[in-house]
């Protein structure tokens, strides 16, 4: 997925926590920035001014300004022309300093914007810096429900009316928490984190065939659901008839394997559906291993060694 953001976007979205105003270049106010541009690309979203590797949003902090005024008519014009010509989806002015007039003049001409804040510059570079990295971050909407489960984030996949959403609830009162159902959203905010989170339009619901549309937070209260929560686990639901059997030693181990989201590959625990089986205590306990395997325990190949060791006893 493409992700973008507008000037007049980040503007809006930032205007309260970082009090910017805007100087000139309203008309930009459409310039955009996809996700696209800051592929493989030296400078960073948010930035300090750099001339050489111009940042998508140029911070001009007390130093930036006393630097132009060092530089004498000419060179200062032709800096000022190169900050435009580079078109940054904008330049901010920390501390409510004075906006140079020759400055905010070409910003005006270039429809660039051109933004005041009273934060110191530092602030401004952590706060956009941030802020743009998640808006613009591989994002990817999987089918399945998200839950929280022993405070890890797991996905429950399966195909359509393999009981995802019956095990969801069954999860739900047994004290786990919902994040979304049906279309969970995942964004890749870390090299090794998948930050899932659920659409507004299904904020707080549950879909259940017979039952219909439930809205879980007005069912079982607040603690019964997750704004948002890292993807740790994926636990696939599948009717055995349309699988292979388990190997001997796939019997030992359970299915496990990965799939992969984004760049990452997930943990990945298949659970065969059938009759008369507890799919909630299933689920937990393969959220439980899953724990104990990421501390390095894993009770598998411990049998296997306490086997190998009763043979070499026994020969």
């Amino acid at each position: 997925m493409n992700e973008r953001i507008t000037a007049r976007e980040l503007f809006e979205q930032q205007r309260e926590r970082l009090a910017l105003r805007w100087v000139a270049g309203e008309r930009g106010a459409e310039r955009v920035l996809e996700s696209v541009e800051t592929v493989a690309r030296r400078p960073s979203l948010s930035g300090y001014l750099n001339i050489i590797y111009p940042n998508k949003v140029q911070i001009l902090g007390t130093e930036e300004l006393a630097w132009l005024d060092a530089l004498d008519s000419r060179q200062r014009w032709e800096t000022i022309e190169k900050m435009i010509q580079f078109r940054p989806l904008a330049m901010v002015i920390s501390k409510n300093q004075v906006c140079p007039e020759d400055l905010r003049r070409a910003a005006e001409e270039s429809d660039t914007p051109l933004w005041s804040s009273p934060k110191r510059g530092h602030e401004l570079l952590n706060h956009l810096q941030y802020h743009l990295a998640r808006t613009l971050a591989p994002r990817i909407t999987l089918h399945g429900v998200f839950m929280e489960i022993y405070s890890i984030g797991v996905l429950i996949t399966g195909e359509s009316g393999s009981g995802k959403s019956e095990l969801a609830l069954e999860l739900v009162t047994r004290g786990h928490r919902l994040v979304a159902d049906d279309a969970p959203e995942f964004t890749q905010i870390a090299p090794d984190v998948l930050d899932g989170t659920c659409p507004e339009m299904l904020q707080d619901l549950l879909e259940l065939r017979g039952l219909g549309v439930l809205n879980i937070r007005q069912m079982f209260g607040d603690t019964a659901v997750k704004r948002n929560k890292y993807l740790r686990l994926i636990v696939h639901l599948t009717r055995p008839h349309l699988e292979p059997q388990p190997s001997g030693i796939e019997r030992l181990t359970g299915d496990v394997g990965v799939r992969r989201v984004l760049d990452l590959d997930v943990p990945m625990i298949t659970l065969p559906v059938m009759p008369g089986r507890n799919l909630a205590v299933l689920t937990e306990a393969a959220t439980r291993t899953h724990i104990l395997r990421a501390k390095g325990v894993d009770p598998a190949a411990a049998f296997m060694a306490r086997h190998s060791h009763f043979l070499e006893r026994a020969t």
